[in-house]
Formats: C-alpha cells, sequence, structure tokens
C-alpha cells in the first residue's frame, strides 16, 4: 500500500487545486480533515464537500463542477464504474464494488490512470478494511507520503474508533496498529487498558454507569439511582472538591474494585465471561488535548464529530479536528446536546410503536418520525439497552429525507459476528436485489431500498441471515 500511497501523494502535490468530497460520518470527518490538513500545508489550494452518500445526483454535479482534481475520502470505491473519466484519487476501505473498465487488476498495484482514477483500498492488498483500516487510515497513509503529517495520526485512531473497528476485540488490529505505533512513538496518542465504557472522560462518574449499553450492565444501565447505590456501597466518592467525579480521575485501585463489581453483576446474570471481559480493553487518549473533554479520548471524541455529521455540520467537525477550539468547538458540543435529545425522543418511538421478531432477525419502524441520519445509532442503542432480543441483529426502518425510498440500518452483537453473521453482505446483495444499494461492516451496515419494497426485504434479509448462522 506505500508505493500506491506515494503515487497518490505525487499526484496530488502536482494539482494547485483539489476538491476532497467526503463521507458525512465521523470517520469521513476524520479522513477530509487529514486530506485538508495535508493538502493546505503542502500549499495547494482544497476546498471540502460532505455527502451522505455517493449517488448519482451527487456524483452528477461534482462531476460538472469542472473540478481539477477530486480526492474521495471514506468512499469512492463502491462507485467505480460511474467513476470513468473523472480524474481523482480514492482512499476508501468499504468493499470496492464495480469496474472503472475491463476486468479489476487484483495485485498490489491497481491504477484507472487511463480513466483519470487511482484508489487506495486496503481490499485489494488482501487488509479487511472493515476491521484493519478506516477511512481515515488510508487518507493518512496517503498524507503521510505528502510530508511531515505524524501529528495527524490520531485522527486516524478517531476515525477508526468511530468506525467501531476497536470494538470487535477491544484493541485495533492490523493497519490500524501500526498508525497507532507511529502516533504513540511521536507523542500523539497514547494506549491504556482501562473500562470500555461511554463517557469516562466528560461524563460524571454515576452516568458512565447508568448509561453504559455497550456492554450493557443488568440492574444498573438505565437505573440512576441504582447506579448511585452501587458506587455507594462499593464506598466511590461520586464528589471531590465540590464537583463531580469522572473516570479518568479514579485511582487504579478504585478502578478495579467498580470493574470487579461490573463483571460479577454480568455473570451473576446469565452472561458469558466473554461478556463480562467486554468491560475491559484499550483506550485511546491524546495528550494534546485537555484531560476531562470529549476530544481527550477517541470514542468521546467520534462521537463528537458524529453529532456534527448527523445534521449536516461536517465542516463544524472539520474545523474542531483542524483545532478550532472557540466558536466552531462550541457549535459542536450543541449539535451534540441536541442529538442526545434527538435520540431520547427516538428510543421512546421505538419503545412505543414496539419490535417486531421474525426468526432469525428482528425490526422497528421509524416511519416519517425517526430522522434517517439517526437511525443506525437508535438502532444499536436499542440492541444494547436491554429492551432487544440481542441473540438477533435489528434492522430499522424509516423514510428517507427526500420522500423517495427507505433507509435501512442494521446492527449486531460481535457473538453473532463471530458466529457467521455479515450485515455488510446482507444490506448490500438484498437491497441490489430490489434496485437499492447498501453495505457497510458486518456488525453494522446499512441500505437504501424502494419505500414499497419493505417487506420483501425483511424476507430477503431473514433468508440471507439464517444461511449465514447455520
Amino acid at each position: 500500500m506505500k508505493e500506491k500511497a506515494k503515487e497518490i501523494a505525487e499526484r496530488l502535490l502536482s494539482s494547485s487545486k483539489v476538491h476532497v468530497v467526503s463521507h458525512i460520518d465521523a470517520d469521513g470527518i476524520a479522513s477530509a480533515s487529514i486530506a485538508y490538513s495535508a493538502l493546505s500545508r503542502a500549499g495547494v489550494d482544497v476546498s471540502v464537500q460532505f455527502v451522505k452518500q455517493l449517488e448519482e445526483r451527487i456524483l452528477n454535479s461534482v462531476k460538472e463542477a469542472g473540478h481539477d482534481m477530486i480526492w474521495f475520502t471514506d468512499l469512492g470505491s463502491g462507485q467505480l464504474r460511474n467513476l470513468a473519466g473523472v480524474r481523482c484519487v480514492i482512499t476508501d476501505h468499504h468493499e470496492p464494488q464495480g469496474e472503472a473498465t475491463g476486468p479489476l487488476d487484483r495485485g498490489n498495484i491497481l491504477s484507472y490512470s487511463n480513466h483519470g482514477i487511482m484508489e487506495l483500498n486496503p481490499h485489494r492488498y488482501g487488509i479487511d478494511g472493515s476491521k484493519e483500516i478506516s477511512g481515515a487510515g488510508v487518507t493518512y497513509l496517503v498524507a503521510r507520503e505528502m510530508g511531515d503529517n505524524i501529528d495527524l495520526s490520531h485522527l486516524a485512531i478517531v476515525g477508526a474508533v468511530g468506525d467501531m473497528q476497536a470494538s470487535a476485540d477491544g484493541r485495533l488490529v492490523g493497519s490500524n496498529r501500526e498508525i497507532l505505533a507511529e502516533g504513540e512513538e511521536a507523542g500523539f496518542v497514547n494506549t491504556n487498558i482501562d473500562a470500555q465504557l461511554y463517557g469516562i472522560e466528560s461524563r460524571p462518574l454515576s452516568k458512565v454507569i447508568e448509561y453504559a449499553s455497550d456492554p450493557l450492565i443488568p440492574g444498573l444501565s438505565g437505573d440512576q439511582t441504582g447506579s448511585v447505590d452501587f458506587l455507594d456501597d462499593l464506598g466511590i466518592p461520586l464528589k471531590k472538591d465540590g464537583g463531580w467525579r469522572r473516570w479518568y480521575q479514579l485511582e487504579h485501585p478504585e478502578k478495579q474494585k467498580i470493574i470487579s463489581a461490573l463483571a460479577d453483576r454480568i455473570l451473576d446474570a446469565g452472561y458469558p465471561a466473554s461478556y463480562a471481559s467486554s468491560l475491559v480493553g484499550e483506550v485511546y487518549t491524546f495528550p494534546n488535548e485537555e484531560p476531562g473533554t470529549m476530544l481527550h479520548e477517541a470514542k468521546e471524541f467520534s462521537t463528537l464529530l458524529n453529532s456534527c455529521g448527523r445534521y449536516q455540520k461536517g465542516k463544524i467537525g472539520m474545523a474542531v479536528c483542524t483545532g478550532d477550539r472557540g466558536e466552531k468547538l462550541k457549535e459542536a458540543y450543541r449539535l451534540l446536546k441536541g442529538h442526545q435529545k434527538v435520540l431520547v425522543d427516538c428510543m421512546k418511538i421505538v419503545e412505543s410503536e414496539g419490535i417486531e421478531e421474525k426468526d432469525f432477525l428482528q425490526y422497528f419502524s421509524g416511519g416519517h418520525k425517526i430522522p434517517e441520519t439517526v437511525l443506525g445509532t437508535v438502532a444499536g442503542m436499542i440492541l444494547g439497552s436491554g429492551k432487544a432480543d440481542r441473540s438477533m441483529p435489528i434492522l430499522g426502518f424509516a423514510y428517507t429525507e427526500d420522500g423517495e425510498g427507505m433507509k435501512v440500518s442494521s446492527r449486531a452483537t460481535k457473538t453473532l459476528v463471530d458466529s457467521g453473521l455479515d450485515l455488510s453482505e446482507v444490506m448490500s446483495k438484498c437491497s441490489k436485489e430490489l434496485g437499492g444499494e447498501g453495505g457497510g461492516h458486518a456488525i453494522a451496515a446499512g441500505a437504501f431500498i424502494p419505500d414499497d419494497k419493505k417487506e420483501r426485504f425483511l424476507q430477503l434479509a431473514e433468508d440471507m441471515i439464517k444461511s449465514q448462522l447455520s
């Protein structure tokens, strides 16, 4: 990959102006931020555009704009057939779909230079882009060849964590690990073994327990009073010097006491030991950011970026990634606060409407009430909340904002994926059969389908999931 990254870097550096087009999730925002920073530092004029998907309408508008050079980050490999003739480079980690022309060269050097396309994708090199490197990581490999950009390694980590690539094993693996090592050696990333609970930097200690969903803590998740009592019973002070204590401020013995007690609760509830062990894993922090803020820890940083993307404010997230700690950061926090309220409202909608079950999947319908931009997040929250059956994947349906179709989002557990479930394949193949499109990762994927094909899609998905798990 290094040789191809160098070729792409040289092509970008020889361009006077580059237009970056990126996905609008945390990985996509981190990817665009890396590309923007590397190009700006090299003196290349750069503009950035964020999109939910590279649909035909968006692709045509990009083509018609007449950009000298386009850099697609965290997308593009799924649209090779439609990019012939476009002078562009692609740094993507999703499974390539289609061809630019003729049979794909499966070797280590892949170039469509005769058709204006140069692509760097880990799948071309036998590397699993759903687990081993994110879009931000692939983009970082090119940025590293463009100059002294190793300080951008932390954004590659944010992208990978935001894409849940540390979730399956409790740690980053593959090419992500190589990027992590570079960032650590240069002093831009720290790795610690700590609780895999969300909010360990920014939330009061009791809230970390109360809102725990992955893993779910039996008898504590969703119970404010129970979480406070749990910590009191362990003799863990909730306040110090008049302020609420945070997880990162605890002494090591206090952390051990809490983790041990949480594990006991999980085991006593009948969950397997592997579920209890998921309480602990690698946590990635950034020394140049202020402790106690969301920017100091990768999981929270990626959540902040996602909240920007969900409301079409990718450039706010990019401004934060590229150093704005003033108004843009405040705006990002405002978006997060609004995002959290929307999620709470959506959870109530699902609880009110109910979850329906088939033999091998469960699903809920958001209709026009749940925004398509948060459908996947809601599906994941429902699956981790204890209100859904974790032995089956969950699918969520909602109408698209333009009213021309339906969005499908799916989520599963690591246990299901280890048993053979691949939601990326399910979303891709089932939607394609109905004239739609889809993809993603084994544990989390999405699709767009015609709005009158929901029942047929469910049957196709049911059959494929049954086949995978059998």
